[in-house]
């Protein structure tokens, strides 16, 4: 038995942060939307009595750390199942980037192991678990564009944005999530997005209006610290991109462009920006 499943990243087209909460947390509103890059799991039998994650080529720890495990062991432990799996990662979506691969990661172990076992569960219900492991895995679980508040975890679900041509590019640099939300100052004066009417854009599929509405107020932290960030949105602009913005805390940056001509262009610019950058050009994906 081998079973094979697709955890697709996703970007933020539009973040805003409402407030502080008394527990530490932010109420946000945000839409989110997955895209066509992917990490790839496999799952295998293992003669072992506990489920191992091995991954060539990746950074990311691959011990009970990792969201993947803890996934799997969360639904080891409820259901009481008996057989250990290996779990084999091909990492593809990049680190600390702003696009939930860890999240998205455990969402696809979740599902899997709901598959494999027959656990039965909606996805109303593995997102209910999901939640206990990142406020992005519940949205990971249902994909495609949707409006995401509260922490993450209250979602409904938007009309499809799909095939959209996209320009993603990280630096190389990787920026801690939990560091720009405490570095978050909401002061009076800060320009919230308004993502009503992005979403508004959205539907219509005007991109030139939603470049004039797309904002993620988490660029007020990320930007000052990551100027590349900033020139890498210029030059997405400069090329043709009708909407350049910073995904999730940061620092990946994409561009949303009216065909793949230009993209490709684009990703030749920010490429030479500076070493290591990643750049892919790829599609919306629901």
């Amino acid at each position: 038995m081998s079973y094979t499943i697709k955890a697709p990243a996703k970007i933020n087209i539009g973040l805003d942060v409402i407030r502080r909460r008394d527990d530490g947390y932010h109420d946000l509103k945000m839409i989110m939307q997955t895209v066509n890059l992917f990490d790839i799991l496999t799952f295998e039998p293992s003669t072992g009595d506990k489920h191992i994650l091995t991954g060539a080529k990746t950074t990311v720890p691959l011990n009970n750390d990792n969201l993947i495990l803890r996934a799997a062991n969360l639904l080891t432990e409820e259901f009481h199942i008996t057989d250990a799996l290996k779990i084999s990662l091909e990492k593809n979506i990049p680190v600390a980037a702003g696009m939930a691969g860890g999240s998205a990661d455990a969402a696809a172990t979740m599902i899997a192991f709901n598959n494999i076992f027959g656990l039965n569960l909606s996805a109303k219900e593995l997102m209910e678990r999901g939640v206990q492991l990142g406020a992005d895995v519940p949205y990971c679980i249902m994909k495609g564009t949707a409006l995401s508040e509260g922490i993450g975890d209250i979602l409904t679900p938007l009309p499809a944005f799909e095939g959209i041509t996209l320009l993603i590019v990280k630096p190389p640099v990787n920026v801690s999530t939990a560091h720009v939300y405490r570095s978050l100052k909401l002061t009076p004066d800060i320009v919230h997005p308004d993502i009503d009417a992005i979403i508004a854009a959205m539907k219509d599929k005007n991109l030139p209006l939603m470049g004039s509405l797309c904002a993620n107020i988490l660029e007020t932290v990320t930007i000052p610290e990551y100027p590349v960030i900033n020139t890498i949105k210029e030059t997405m602009l400069s090329c043709g991109a009708d909407v350049s913005l910073m995904s999730g805390s940061g620092p990946t940056v994409f561009g949303i462009f009216k065909n793949e001509t230009l993209a490709d262009a684009a990703k030749e610019k920010c490429l030479n920006i500076s070493k290591d950058m990643f750049a892919i050009v790829t599609t919306t994906y629901n």
